[in-house]
């Protein structure tokens, strides 16, 4: 077992550590190619960032567990990049680093193998006809008020039917029926049977995966990973009081509608003209442009199951299923064995990365190493460590207290 795997950093690691400034946390806009390491205080707390800015404009378009912030995101790009160059990130999530780029004028290749997350990072990033998009999701929310809001609304909408006729089971039934309540699957069923009439059908997609979530059978404090339909009053931790679960979508319709026109309006008052490309396919595998770096932060090693957190989008958009893809998933645990296939799937990925990357690029890698892996990692794709960065995590909620620190690894290829 090696230093780093037993959890201690060699000498030559010590080196090149770097510990977040003590002085004044950093503004992220102000950051150069000449900005020192050192100088860098990535410690931001809730005051010097606070939600409404880590969750600017397409950002918060759906909720995403497991995302790094953008500010990180834009502190790199700024320091290491240059607008017209083109950056690359394997495991593009809801797609922060595509959107960053594209905000600074850096152009942007991204990979994933959830179907959600390209999805989710499609809509955040297509530059839109303001006026058209607004009309599309204004008329299809109206017509599903039309058509469920009304006492005389017929839920007809989930019973399909085949070219003869015959009823036809919708595939995903079983899983609505137990998360829904009738008159909330009769709401999102309805908004679902509409989508493909309108051009911009990714974002009203992501608009009904957004207001799935929101109004499944789950008490208000679990909405990541709820094991079990709540069907009965409960003690809510979120508010302190007796709450029911939800029985109606449709609120949840209108109000992400509007949210989702407000943050899509302020990025296009900072969207650039910068490309966008975000593939659904296994970046060990997946053919990869020449690009000029990476910046990504790749999943923790048995921490999340992605494809589980946004299961209701799977089912509700009949997505297609790649969970056995996902590196580090939770389901196969963190023990010693996970660890060292979890090295060697993250190991691969770089490694293919880097056939892309030229001599002297960089790969900004932002990870909670609990098990100090990437070290080992570095050396078996053969680049060279420049810098290790620690930063303290703001953790917001008593639900999710307690001390958190990520490294962000600066390699360079030889």
């Amino acid at each position: 077992m090696t230093n780093s795997e037993a959890g201690e950093l060699t000498r030559e690691e010590m080196r090149v550590a770097v510990y977040c400034s003590m002085s004044e946390p950093t503004d992220p806009g102000s950051v150069t190619p000449d900005t020192p390491l050192d100088e860098l205080n990535l410690n931001w707390s809730e005051r010097d960032l606070p939600e409404r800015v880590r969750t600017k404009h397409v950002h918060r378009l759906h909720p995403y567990l497991g995302k790094f912030i953008p500010q990180l995101v834009e502190v790199f790009l700024r320091k290491y990049f240059k607008p017209g160059q083109t950056i690359l990130d394997p495991f593009a999530g809801s797609g922060t680093t595509l959107v960053q780029a594209n905000e600074l004028g850096v152009n942007a290749v991204g990979y994933d193998v959830s179907a959600f997350n390209v999805l989710l990072t499609r809509a955040k990033t297509k530059r839109y006809n303001l006026r058209t998009v607004r009309h599309e999701i204004l008329d299809i929310l109206e017509r599903t008020a039309r058509m469920t809001q009304a006492e005389a609304a017929q839920p007809l909408l989930w019973a399909e039917t085949t070219a003869d006729g015959r009823h036809r089971e919708d595939a995903a039934t079983n899983y609505l029926e137990l998360w829904f309540a009738p008159q909330a699957r009769t709401e999102l069923l309805t908004y679902r049977s509409l989508i493909e009439e309108y051009e911009d059908s990714d974002i009203l997609k992501v608009i009904l995966s957004r207001s799935a979530r929101s109004a499944r059978l789950t008490t208000h404090f679990d909405l990541d990973f709820p094991k079990r339909p709540q069907t009965q009053p409960y003690w809510c931790y979120k508010h302190g009081r007796e709450c029911t679960p939800t029985t109606s979508a449709y609120q949840f319709l209108k109000r992400y509608s509007l949210d989702t026109l407000q943050r899509l309006e302020e990025f296009a008052t900072r969207q650039t003209d910068a490309t966008v490309t975000i593939v659904h396919g296994d970046s060990r595998r997946a053919r990869i442009p020449q690009v000029d770096g990476v910046i990504t932060s790749p999943p923790y090693v048995g921490l999340i199951d992605y494809h589980e957190q946004h299961r209701y989008a799977y089912e509700l958009l009949g997505l297609t299923d790649c969970s056995e893809l996902e590196i580090g998933a939770a389901r196969r645990g963190n023990g010693q064995k996970a660890q060292i296939e979890y090295q060697q799937a993250i190991a691969d990925v770089f490694r293919h990365a880097c056939k892309s990357i030229s001599g002297g690029g960089r790969l900004i890698v932002v990870a909670g190493d609990k098990y100090n892996l990437y070290p080992e990692i570095a050396r078996m794709i053969g680049v060279e460590t420049e810098a290790v960065l620690h930063r303290h995590v703001n953790r917001r909620t008593g639900r999710r207290a307690g001390e958190f620190f990520e490294s962000i690894f600066i390699w360079r290829i030889p």
